[in-house]
C-alpha cells in the first residue's frame, strides 16, 4: 500500500503546489526546459541521419566507392577484373571507367575539370548518376560522339547551355606527343546534358562516352580502372584490398574513405558536439527540478510532519516528493517527444518554407552536396533520448526526496 499511497499524495502535493505561484513557475521552466532538450536533441539527431543518407544516396551512390587504378598503363583485360570483382562477396557490382584531367576555359582564365568516361550499361551497376540526370542526357552517353556531360554548377559558371560546343584541353598521349601539360590538346565537346547533384562534384567532374575517350587517350580496348560497388559502403577498403591484391599487374587501390571520408567524419563530429551540448542543456533544466523540490518541502514541511505523526514512513515520504519531480520529467519528455518527432519528420519542409518566408539559401547547392536539410527520424533515437532525460529528472529528485524524509515532525509542528 506504501507504494498507491506515495503516489497518490504525490500526485495530490503536485496539482496542489500550484497555489504558490512563483513554484509554479520554476516547475513551469523545468518542464519546458527539458521539453525543449529532448525536441531538439530529436531534430539535431534526425537531421544527422539524413546528412549520413545523402552521403551515402548521393555522394556514394555516384563516386567511386573504390576502385582499382592501373600503374603507369590501362588494364586491357577489364571483363577478367570485373569477373573477379563478382567472386568477391560483399561486392555488389563492378564497372570500367577512363579518367583524364584537363582544362576548360572559363570568363578570365582556365579551370580544372575531371573527366570520365563511361559506359551507360556497365554504369548503372555501380552508380546511381542515372537518377541525378534526365533520361536523355544519359542515352547520350552510350554513343561515340564527341558528347559531355556537365554539372549544373559548371553549366552556369561557363555561361553555356545544352547544345553548345566547349573546348577541353588534355593531355597529348598520341606515340609523337611531348608527353607533358605543354603538349596539351584541345577536344572539341558538345554539351548533351546536365546532372544535378549538389557540392563540389557538380563543378569539377564531368561524363563522357567510354569509348570516345578511349579514343582521345590511345587505349583501344583499355581502361583507367575499374572501380566497384559494395552492400556495406565501410566494407569497401576490405573488399577493394581483396580485389587489387588479386590482379597480376601492379594496381592502385583507393576507397572513398580516402577522397569522401572527412564529410563522414565531420557529420560524426557534429553529432557527438550537439550530443553532448544538448544533454547538457537537458541537465540544467532538470537541475530546475531540484530548486522545486526544495521549495516545495519548506512549503509542504507541516503537512510532511503530520502525515509522518500518521505513521508515514520516511521511504514513502522520499517516494512522494520523487513522484511530483517525476511527473515534471514526464510531462517535459512528452511534450519534447512529440514536438521533437513532429518536427523531425516535416523538417525539410519547414526549412524549404523558412527559405521561401525569407527569400534566403540554407545550404547552397555549389557548396554541400546536398541542397536541402535532410532528415530521417530514428525510433531508437527518439526513445533513447526520452528516457534518458526522464532518467536524469528522475535523478535529480533524490536529493530533495531525501531531505524531506529527514524531516522532524516535532520541530516542524513547533515552528507552525
Amino acid at each position: 500500500m506504501k507504494g498507491p499511497l506515495a503516489l497518490a499524495i504525490g500526485w495530490r502535493f503536485y496539482r496542489a503546489r500550484q497555489a504558490n505561484s512563483f513554484i509554479s513557475f520554476i516547475s513551469f521552466a523545468s518542464t519546458a526546459g527539458i521539453a525543449l532538450g529532448v525536441a531538439v536533441l530529436i531534430v539535431v539527431l534526425s537531421a544527422m541521419n539524413g546528412f549520413e543518407r545523402e552521403l551515402e544516396r548521393r555522394l556514394l551512390g555516384v563516386i567511386s566507392q573504390a576502385d582499382i587504378v592501373g600503374v603507369n598503363e590501362p588494364i586491357t583485360d577489364w571483363p577478367a577484373v570485373v569477373n573477379g570483382a563478382m567472386q568477391i562477396e560483399g561486392i555488389r557490382g563492378a564497372a570500367p571507367f577512363i579518367r583524364m584531367q584537363g582544362l576548360v576555359q572559363k570568363p578570365g582564365g582556365f579551370q580544372g575539370l575531371s573527366v570520365v568516361g563511361i559506359d551507360p550499361q556497365e554504369e548503372v551497376k555501380v552508380s546511381s548518376l542515372a537518377q541525378f540526370m534526365s533520361q536523355e542526357s544519359w542515352q547520350s552517353l552510350s554513343q561515340t560522339e564527341n558528347h559531355i556531360v556537365l554539372g549544373k554548377s559548371l553549366l552556369k559558371k561557363l555561361g553555356l547551355e545544352i547544345g553548345d560546343t566547349l573546348a577541353l584541353y588534355v593531355q597529348d598521349n598520341s606515340p609523337d606527343g611531348a608527353g607533358s601539360l605543354r603538349a596539351a590538346k584541345s577536344h572539341r565537346f558538345v554539351v548533351s546534358g546536365i546532372y544535378s547533384l549538389g557540392g563540389e562534384l557538380e563543378l569539377t567532374t564531368a561524363y563522357i562516352p567510354m569509348r570516345y575517350a578511349a579514343q582521345i587517350l590511345n587505349m583501344n580496348s583499355g581502361v583507367t580502372g575499374v572501380r566497384i560497388s559494395v552492400d556495406n559502403v565501410f566494407d569497401a577498403p576490405v573488399k577493394v584490398r581483396e580485389l587489387g591484391y588479386a590482379q597480376q599487374q601492379s594496381v592502385y587501390i583507393s576507397d572513398w574513405t580516402r577522397t569522401q571520408g572527412h564529410l563522414y567524419q565531420d557529420i560524426q563530429l557534429v553529432r557527438t558536439v550537439m550530443y553532448l551540448v544538448l544533454v547538457l542543456v537537458i541537465a540544467v533544466a532538470c537541475f530546475n527540478i531540484v530548486s522545486t523540490l526544495v521549495m516545495a518541502v519548506r512549503d509542504k514541511s507541516s503537512e510532511i510532519a503530520i502525515l509522518m505523526t500518521m505513521g508515514l514512513s520516511r521511504v514513502a515520504v522520499m517516494g512522494i516528493f520523487m513522484v511530483q519531480g517525476a511527473l515534471n520529467g514526464l510531462l517535459g519528455c512528452a511534450l519534447g517527444g512529440v514536438i521533437g518527432v513532429s518536427t523531425a519528420l516535416n523538417l525539410s519542409d519547414i526549412a524549404t518554407g523558412i527559405e521561401r518566408l525569407f527569400g534566403i539559401e540554407l545550404l547552397a547547392a555549389d557548396v554541400y552536396f546536398v541542397d536541402f536539410l535532410p532528415s530521417e527520424l530514428h525510433s531508437q533515437d527518439a526513445l533513447v533520448v526520452i528516457l534518458m532525460a526522464f532518467m536524469m529528472s528522475l535523478v535529480a529528485t533524490l536529493y530533495p526526496a531525501w531531505k524531506a524524509s529527514q524531516i522532524a515532525p516535532a520541530q516542524a509542528l513547533a515552528g507552525r
